[in-house]
């Protein structure tokens, strides 16, 4: 029993270190010429543009949801006037840049991971390589860049439409004005809530786009591969997603004191 655990601990850690040696290995690849910029906007693009509607209709969702929650608990206070200000401080804070990270690990990571598993069982791979193109560059290095370029918008969009969002339950039940409300919305919200709540998505996007290509590049036993490499972007990214957001959160209050407050 206790060698069996011995090797699945060996096995996560070794998949840990591989996954991290590739995701260094693409980092130090996008700094250095020549540069597919042509593909580069091709994945913003995919993963930005085409995963706005999933983000705005969650924003507005949500929105609505933390609005009728957060006054179903200050009412009993007589604190309803601090409810833009609460919404606009869990969304920009916490609510917005982990939902976005988690919402596109679903989306983005699962079509990596089988649009990359289904060109290494179709041998496009080697086809791309043997005209002499670096395959890693232009099929992995784009693909995290442009997770790390989309997920810091696309989180300002969920914090906005979230807000927006807000609003429309608020107005429904109260007759709120547009100006009020967003003057009291924003009269709590500080830069050093939103800046480093928003670039820490990136690193959220290097998460997703890393595990997804790995997973997707190194893809063995054909359309079995292909279908177990697109399953586990998504339940990998989003656990990594959880875990390194708790060490983000306590790394932006020792950097940031004034946030925790």
């Amino acid at each position: 029993m206790v060698e069996l655990i011995g090797k699945q601990v060996a096995a996560i850690l070794g998949w840990t270190g591989a996954v991290f040696v590739f995701g260094v290995r693409a980092l130090r690849e996008a700094v250095r010429p020549p540069f597919e910029l042509r593909e580069l906007t091709r994945q913003v693009f995919e993963v930005g543009w085409r995963s706005l509607p999933l983000i705005v209709a969650a924003g507005l969702a949500i929105g609505v949801v933390l609005s009728m929650h957060t006054r179903a608990s200050l009412e009993r206070f007589g604190a309803e006037a601090l409810i833009p200000g609460g919404l606009a401080l869990a969304l920009v804070r916490e609510t917005g840049p982990l939902v976005t990270g988690l919402l596109l690990a679903g989306r983005v990571g699962a079509g990596i991971g089988a649009e990359l598993g289904a060109m290494r069982v179709t041998e496009q791979i080697d086809a791309l390589e043997a005209t002499a193109v670096d395959s890693f560059k232009y099929l992995v290095v784009t693909r995290i860049l442009a997770c790390m370029i989309a997920l810091p918008i696309l989180t300002t969009v969920m914090n906005f439409t979230g807000i927006i969002g807000g609003f429309l339950a608020e107005t429904v039940i109260t007759g709120m004005s547009f100006r009020l409300y967003f003057h009291r919305a924003f009269s709590l919200v500080e830069m050093t809530d939103y800046v480093p709540a928003t670039l820490k998505t990136m690193v959220f996007g290097f998460i997703i786009g890393t595990v997804a290509s790995y997973l997707g590049y190194t893809t063995e036993q054909g359309t079995e591969g292909v279908g177990r490499a697109s399953t586990r972007s998504v339940v990998l990214a989003s656990i990594l997603i959880i875990v390194c957001n708790v060490v983000l959160v306590k790394m932006t209050f020792f950097v940031f004191p004034e946030a925790a407050g």
